[in-house]
C-alpha cells in the first residue's frame, strides 16, 4: 500500500492553500452601503459608511454620494476624485476624510481591455454594449460587476449634487439640479460605473442597469453621469478573471 509522507502532505496542502489564495486575489467582490430607495422613499440621507475604512487601498475603486446628499465620490485605484460644491462652484475634496450616504465599490487588481464600437450614439447604446461585452468575456452578469471607460464624448450631461437642508422631497430630477450641473462637448474621460441588472432602487436607479460617475482627462471636473452621446475611440476595461 503506497504511504504519503508527513512532508508531502504539508506540501500539497501548501500549494492548495496557495492556489486558493491566488484565485481569491483575482476575484472582485461588488459591495454597497446605503440604497437608493431609502433615499427617494425615506428621505434617509444619513451616514451609512465612513469612507476612512477604505483609505490605502490602491485597488479600490468607489462612486457614491457623500452624507446629506452633499457631493459625488469617485475613487480610482485608491485615489480620491470626489467633488463637492463650495460657494457654487465645483471643488475636490478629500473621500477618505468623509462619510456616504450611498456608496458602492470593489477591490480590483487587475483589468482587462477592450476596443468598444464607434456605433454608440447614447447612454442606453453605451450600458448594452458593456453587458454584451461583459457576457462574451465570461463575466458572470447575473451579478453586479465593476467596469471602467476610457475615451471621448461629444456630450455628457452631469450634475455635482449639493440637496438643500430640510428637503425631504426625493425626486430624480431634483437630484440633478440640486447643485451645479452642465453638459461637457467634446469630452475626454475615465468612466467608473458598477452595472446590475438586480439592484433597481440600490445603487441603480429603476430605468438604468448603470451607475456611472467621471474624471475629465485633465483633471478640472468629476461628477455623476446624467446622460451621454456620440461616443469616440472607447476603451472599455473589465476584471482580470
Amino acid at each position: 500500500m503506497w504511504q504519503i509522507s508527513s512532508y508531502a502532505i504539508i506540501s500539497i496542502t501548501s500549494l492548495l492553500l496557495t492556489a486558493t489564495a491566488t484565485q481569491a486575489q483575482s476575484a472582485y467582490n461588488v459591495e454597497y452601503f446605503g440604497q437608493l430607495r431609502s433615499i427617494m422613499h425615506d428621505a434617509d440621507i444619513s451616514a451609512q459608511v465612513n469612507l476612512q475604512k477604505f483609505a490605502g487601498d490602491e485597488n479600490f475603486y468607489a462612486l457614491g454620494a457623500f452624507e446629506s446628499l452633499k457631493g459625488e465620490i469617485l475613487i480610482l485605484e485608491g485615489e480620491s476624485y470626489a467633488t463637492r460644491s463650495i460657494d457654487d462652484q465645483v471643488e475636490f475634496v478629500d473621500a477618505f476624510e468623509e462619510e456616504a450616504t450611498l456608496l458602492v465599490g470593489a477591490h480590483v487588481n487587475s483589468w482587462q481591455d477592450f476596443k468598444m464600437p464607434d456605433t454608440i450614439v447614447s447612454y442606453q447604446d453605451l450600458e448594452k454594449v458593456v453587458e454584451e461585452k461583459a457576457r462574451e468575456y465570461g463575466i458572470d452578469t447575473n451579478e453586479p460587476f465593476p467596469f471602467l471607460i476610457e475615451g471621448n464624448f461629444g456630450e455628457i450631461d452631469w450634475h455635482v449634487i449639493d440637496w438643500p437642508e430640510g428637503d425631504k422631497d426625493h425626486t430624480h430630477e431634483k437630484h440633478q439640479t440640486s447643485g451645479p450641473h452642465g453638459t461637457l462637448d467634446d469630452a475626454d474621460v475615465k468612466i467608473l460605473g458598477f452595472w446590475s441588472d438586480s439592484h433597481h432602487g440600490v445603487f441603480t436607479h429603476h430605468a438604468t442597469n448603470m451607475h456611472i460617475h467621471f474624471v475629465t482627462e485633465d483633471g478640472d471636473l468629476a461628477g455623476h453621469i446624467d446622460d451621454l452621446n456620440y461616443a469616440n475611440e472607447l476603451i472599455l476595461h473589465l476584471p482580470l478573471e
